[in-house]
């Protein structure tokens, strides 16, 4: 009879566990449909990365004016605009802490509120030393939202079973473009740049803020991982080989994203003798190369294995951008740094999305691992440019990124995380 009765019991046990795994898997399949149905998280998700370039880029029309009020020179205002990526950089460090235990949902709120309380401080500075303060602030600031909405775009990926993360990329650079007209705009007109900046904060918290409430609770980063039979806890180390594979093509993508920013307008100008409105094209149809690559990557990142897409991307870059330094004309010059624009348009978000799903390792770990090492190619790239520049000569400098985006072909088309990482499901 003890015998009869503790089997009886195993069975209800069991039938009862059974019964709970189920439910799990049930509310795991009901939360996706609903977001199918109301995809709220994702608008919530697209806005914010908007906002976020918005907010930056609108500051930038004023950086003259900031640089005659504190009488900075060329050099001293370097220093200054080294703040933001510093502060990005460092922070990345305290992100990767803070995401496992708070969540994306709650770091973006965080730190949006304080990239909109900060952002207007920029403009009240009185010398160099508070100006780089100010910056650094912001740009940890920045630097977090950064890393803990990509984050969240990660969960919203999985949980939607849908490519979305280099389409929110392009919605990043949308909100730039926007941004920096703006700026231009209030320029014009005489507006200060913490008027203007205290004006945009509080649209983007009124708007972005509220929706930010829509987004995916704390759970869902960790419960998708298990879900696909992954250890959302963080057993894996960020430096295990495929995460620093992954850091070393963020780093060369966003080097030579850096030097592209800085050294195309004097590279038409100077070797090239391009006259006009020639020189200041070479960043435009970078960055709009960049933009129509980031807007159609989610239909190509569905219909092509990101570790085949991203190696022919990079492939276009180098013969691209190696030919046109070949033949050193100014329109030439101008078709090559689009093909560098091709090349690199969905290169981090395709990584971010693959770094997100490395088995053991937390996906805000994982971004802000690669965020910081994507942070440092960006810092390092002008200066590098412009030391070998120095000791020979710019288009040989330049040689450097056919060079990189040529070891981009290699790292993408090898990576382990990418090949598997290349559907959200």
């Amino acid at each position: 009879m003890p015998v009869e009765v503790d089997d009886a019991w195993r069975l209800r046990t069991s039938r009862a566990l059974c019964s709970r795994r189920e439910l799990a898997r049930l509310v795991v399949v009901a939360a996706r449909t609903t977001d199918r149905v109301m995809p709220w998280p994702r608008i919530a998700v697209t806005v914010v990365f908007f906002a976020h370039g918005l907010l930056f880029a609108a500051w930038t029309a004023h950086i003259p004016e900031v640089k005659a009020h504190l009488g900075l020179t060329d050099g001293t205002l370097g220093f200054a605009l080294a703040g933001p990526p510093i502060g990005s950089v460092l922070a990345t460090i305290a992100s990767s802490w803070l995401l496992p235990r708070l969540g994306s949902r709650r770091i973006v709120q965080i730190t949006m509120i304080g990239a909109c309380l900060a952002a207007p401080l920029v403009g009240l500075t009185g010398n160099l030393a508070t100006l780089f303060l100010a910056l650094f602030t912001w740009g940890a600031f920045q630097g977090t939202l950064d890393v803990a909405m990509n984050t969240q775009a990660i969960a919203v990926e999985r949980t939607g079973r849908q490519v979305l993360m280099s389409g929110l990329h392009g919605g990043w650079s949308v909100g730039s473009f926007v941004g920096a007209g703006i700026g231009a705009l209030a320029v014009v007109a005489g507006v200060s740049l913490s008027l203007q900046q205290l004006i945009l904060g509080t649209t983007i918290l009124l708007v972005a803020g509220l929706l930010t409430t829509r987004m995916l609770p704390v759970g869902a980063e960790q419960s998708d991982a298990a879900d696909d039979g992954q250890q959302g806890s963080g057993s894996a180390s960020r430096w295990s080989g495929g995460m620093v594979l992954l850091g070393a093509i963020v780093f060369a993508g966003m080097l030579c994203e850096g030097a592209a920013g800085d050294w195309a307008a004097v590279y038409l100008s100077g070797p090239l003798h391009a006259t006009g409105v020639v020189p200041g094209l070479g960043y435009a149809v970078f960055a709009m190369a960049m933009l129509t690559i980031r807007l159609s990557g989610n239909r190509l990142l569905t219909r092509f294995r990101a570790d085949r897409l991203l190696p022919a991307l990079a492939a276009v870059a180098t013969l691209g951008f190696g030919a046109a330094l070949l033949i050193g004309q100014p329109i030439v010059g101008l078709l090559g740094f689009a093909c560098l624009g091709i090349g690199l348009g969905s290169l981090v978000p395709a990584v971010f999305s693959a770094a997100g799903r490395i088995p053991g390792l937390h996906p805000g770990t994982a971004v802000a691992t690669a965020s910081a090492c994507g942070w440092a190619g960006f810092v390092l790239g002008p200066p590098l440019i412009g030391r070998l520049a120095t000791l020979t000569s710019l288009p040989v400098a330049l040689g450097v990124l056919p060079l990189l985006t040529a070891l981009i072909v290699v790292g993408t088309r090898t990576s382990v995380a990418l090949r598997h990482g290349s559907a959200p499901g």
